[in-house]
């Protein structure tokens, strides 16, 4: 696999160099100070290639362009917006970057109610609290019809929870769940949250399923051309939330996406973490069944803490955790051989230590939350070691 490290940019307190240091082969990075629906110019492309060649690597692959509310709802300047979408394809195919991810979470990007939750061992790791979650939607989003969406004996440990809650504990929560896309500085207050879901009322998961291959549509035959690869991430987590559907959660979701704009253009982020919050989500097998179209993996593991799902869960050690990552690793091997054996250069999926749990000197460099610098590099060290070993000849798969 080729492996990658996610750069925020030159805001970013864990540099090039050290993801250099830390056995990354190459950055997957984005322009997060352009604006949404906006196209990316050639100029802050090769910016941006700069800046990361001035660490000792390249800008490899694109996380993320991102999907506006509007494309996603069909309203507003939508259709000027995925021309922007287009525009900024042709950019960064101009600049030799071929890989794009992106998402299509509605409102919410991945959703924690911690981002530096305390582990037993001292670490700090990104956390999904069922409860507080719950209780953030009841009684402080005060959502409308958000009661019936929740069993009675949920609603009432929500209750008995926020009840105990600090304003300090109010605020962060509020904060926390209303962060935009991670290196960005968008977010909503509880007032722009209201709003941003209203404008949700009348779009139900098959409306939402449309409007992801009505995109798909316009983008992916611009992608053919350019000779490029889009990558959808999938939700996180893998279910509803705030009364807001999620359409990438399950094999079945992917299934649907694939078929209905039936393109190699047209791939999948396989995310281990976000597919692992279900634990009817079987990582291998369906890493398996996708391989021919996963174009870009994050390795990253969660430890599930309830039964079910909807459940509370926070972000495990690599090797550790709900997800088997050598078989999933196994099955990436397994595809980069067949495509290898077709005689393809693109054969190399890329892959990213997604997240890690901030250890030792991460617990003052007061990074991004869940992309500390020793973390990710004792995930990638550890993933690495998977990858060779599965590839060593004892192994007869060299």
């Amino acid at each position: 696999m080729r492996h990658t490290w996610r750069w925020f940019g030159p805001i970013d307190k864990v540099s090039v160099r050290d993801a250099a240091q830390a056995g990354a082969q190459g950055i997957v990075s984005a322009l997060h100070h352009v604006p949404t629906g906006t196209a990316w110019t050639a100029h802050e492309i090769a910016r941006r290639q700069a800046e990361v060649r001035a660490g000792g690597l390249e800008w490899e692959l694109v996380e993320s362009i991102p999907v506006s509310e509007s494309i996603k709802t069909q309203t507003g300047a939508w259709r000027a917006h995925i021309i922007a979408w287009q525009e900024s394809l042709r950019r960064l195919a101009e600049a030799g970057i071929f890989t794009v991810c992106y998402n299509f979470m509605p409102v919410l990007d991945w959703t924690r109610t911690d981002l530096r939750w305390e582990a037993a061992d001292g670490a700090r790791a990104m956390r999904f609290d069922l409860v507080d979650f719950v209780a953030f939607d009841l009684f402080l989003l005060a959502r409308p019809g958000a009661a019936q969406d929740y069993p009675a004996a949920l609603f009432d440990e929500a209750r008995g929870r926020f009840l105990a809650f600090s304003d300090v504990k109010k605020a962060a929560l509020a904060r926390n769940i209303g962060a935009g896309l991670p290196g960005s500085s968008d977010g909503y207050s509880l007032a722009e949250l209201r709003e941003a879901l209203a404008r949700y009322a009348a779009i139900d998961a098959n409306r939402l399923r449309k409007n992801l291959k009505d995109f798909l549509a316009e983008v992916v035959p611009v992608a053919e051309e350019l000779g490029m690869r889009l990558c959808a991430h999938g939700d996180d987590p893998p279910w509803p939330l705030l009364g807001l559907p999620r359409i990438l959660s399950t094999e079945a979701d992917y299934r649907d996406m694939l078929d209905g704009v039936d393109s190699p253009a047209n791939g999948v982020t396989f995310c281990t973490g976000s597919l692992g919050a279900r634990p009817d989500n079987d990582l291998p097998a369906i890493a398996k069944r996708l391989a021919s179209r996963i174009h870009f993996v994050h390795l990253r593991n969660v430890r599930r803490e309830t039964d079910g799902f909807p459940c509370s869960f926070f972000e495990d050690r690599h090797l550790e955790g709900g997800t088997d990552m050598v078989a999933v690793i196994a099955a990436l091997l397994a595809e980069e051989r067949r495509r290898k054996a077709e005689g393809r250069v693109d054969h190399q999926i890329f892959m990213r230590p997604d997240h890690g749990q901030e250890i030792l000197d991460d617990l003052t460099r007061g990074a991004q939350p869940g992309y500390p610098a020793i973390g990710r590099l004792k995930g990638l060290a550890e993933l690495r070691g998977i990858e060779h070993t599965l590839s060593h000849p004892a192994f007869g798969v060299a």
